[in-house]
């Protein structure tokens, strides 16, 4: 096998060396691409799917880049292009939608000055709605980088979930 050619600066040694462990941890199994591709998301900066990280993992599994961007394009939970360092996502479902999710998510937008699918200027934070991620209980609720705030009803605890996060 021929060494990998660098796409771009995105791969460095050390993120080759944390998709080795991921895809050591799966056994290299190409069956369980989408486990695999949402864990090397965690390890790269702006939690992304890289033209060249996605070539590296087609290369190691042994598949045609376009099997993996075809993963990539088609699960919401992955992404090819670069994200917010938080991503704040909130639940648009019926029981969060009922408990207070548009308010929570218009409180978010106006104090972080930006709308829905945009990123704020200094690429640290970014709002998106999602389905159900299973907070009902805690309704409403912001999941951010796999960490789920509950009980946002009040400005006072939004600002100190964005607190926790700064």
């Amino acid at each position: 096998m021929k060494p990998f050619a660098y796409k771009d600066d995105v791969l460095t040694p050390s993120l080759a060396h944390a998709i080795d462990t991921v895809l050591a941890n799966h056994n290299g199994d190409a069956t369980q691409l989408v486990g695999i591709l949402l864990e090397v998301q965690e390890t790269v900066e702006h939690h992304y799917i890289p033209k060249d990280v996605a070539y590296y993992v087609a290369e190691q599994l042994k598949l045609k880049p376009t099997q993996v961007y075809d993963v990539v394009t088609f699960y919401d939970a992955l992404h090819s292009t670069p994200r917010a360092k938080y991503t704040l996502q909130v639940c648009s479902s019926a029981p969060c939608h009922v408990n207070g999710s548009e308010t929570l998510c218009e409180t978010l937008q106006r104090l972080l000055n930006l709308e829905v699918g945009e990123v704020t200027y200094d690429g640290r934070f970014s709002i998106e709605t999602i389905p159900c991620f299973g907070a009902c209980d805690m309704a409403p609720a912001v999941r951010c980088n796999g960490m789920v705030f509950g009980n946002l009803n009040s400005e006072e605890r939004i600002l100190d979930m964005l607190r926790q996060l700064d």
